[in-house]
C-alpha cells in the first residue's frame, strides 16, 4: 500500500486537498517558505477556504502532522517487513524497507514531520508536539519487536527497546538530512546499512548473504512495494 504522495486537486474536498499541498509542498520548500497562496494554488482552492478548515497556517501545519501520522501508519501496518516469523527478523526487515523507499528524488522520500520539527521545534510548539506524536508513535510500533528479539536470545543490556526503537528513527532522520545536504539519496541509504550492522552487533547476528533473504526472512524485491515519502 503506497501513500499518495503527488498532488491531486481533483480528488477529495478541499480540507483534504490542503493537507496533500501541504505534505508535498512543506516537504519540498519547508514550512516558513510555503506561503498560504501556495498551499491554496497547489489545492486549487480559495483563501477563504483556507481559513474556513484552519484558523491559520499553524494550525494547518498541526494538522499536517497528524495526517502524516495517519497515512503513514496505515502504509507501514500494510508492509512486508511484518512477514518474518523471527522477532529479529522483522527489525532487519524493517531497516531493510526503510532502505528500499529511498527514492532517487531525495524531496519524494523525506519526512513531513522531521523537516517540520527541525525548522519550527522552537517557534510552533503545538506544530513540534504534533510532530513529536508522529516520530515516537512510529518508533514505538517497534518496540515489541525488539523486546521480544531481546528475549528469545536472553539480552539483559543498558539499552532497552525502546531507546534503540528511537535510534532507529534518528539514524532514519539523520539519514535524510545528510542525502540533503549531499544531494545524493546514496548516503541515506549508507546511513540505513550501518543502522543494519549496529543491529547485527547487538544481537551477535551474522550479515546475510548478499542478494539473498538474509536474516530478515524476506526478499529484497518484495520490500520495494510502494514509496511512503
Amino acid at each position: 500500500m503506497s501513500r499518495p504522495t503527488k498532488l491531486h486537486p481533483d480528488r477529495g474536498d478541499a480540507r483534504t486537498r490542503l493537507l496533500t499541498a501541504a505534505v508535498d509542498l512543506i516537504r519540498a520548500r519547508g514550512f516558513a517558505a510555503t506561503s498560504v497562496d501556495d498551499l491554496c494554488r497547489a489545492a486549487g482552492v480559495t483563501k477563504g477556504a483556507f481559513f474556513h478548515h484552519f484558523a491559520s497556517k499553524e494550525a494547518l501545519g498541526v494538522a499536517a502532522a497528524w495526517h502524516w501520522a495517519e497515512t503513514t501508519t496505515a502504509f507501514f501496518a500494510a508492509a512486508p517487513y511484518h512477514a518474518p516469523p523471527d522477532p529479529l527478523h522483522r527489525v532487519l526487515a524493517y531497516v531493510a524497507f526503510r532502505r528500499a523507499i529511498v527514492s532517487d528524488d531525495i524531496t519524494e522520500s523525506s519526512c513531513l514531520v522531521g523537516t517540520m520539527v527541525q525548522e519550527v521545534h522552537a517557534s510552533a510548539p503545538a506544530i513540534r508536539d504534533a510532530c513529536a506524536a508522529s516520530i515516537f508513535g512510529h518508533a514505538a510500533t517497534l518496540e515489541a519487536d525488539i523486546g521480544a528479539a531481546m528475549d528469545d536470545r536472553g539480552i539483559v543490556a543498558d539499552w532497552t527497546a525502546a531507546s534503540l526503537a528511537r535510534q532507529t528513527q534518528a539514524v532514519v532522520q539523520g539519514a535524510l538530512v545528510l542525502a540533503k545536504a549531499g544531494d545524493d539519496p546514496a548516503l541515506a541509504r549508507d546511513s540505513l546499512d550501518h543502522l543494519d550492522r549496529y543491529i547485527r552487533l547487538l544481537f551477535s547476528v551474522a550479515a546475510p548473504v548478499p542478494g539473498g533473504a538474509g536474516e530478515s526472512g524476506v526478499r529484497p524485491e518484495a520490500l520495494a512495494t510502494g514509496l511512503p515519502a
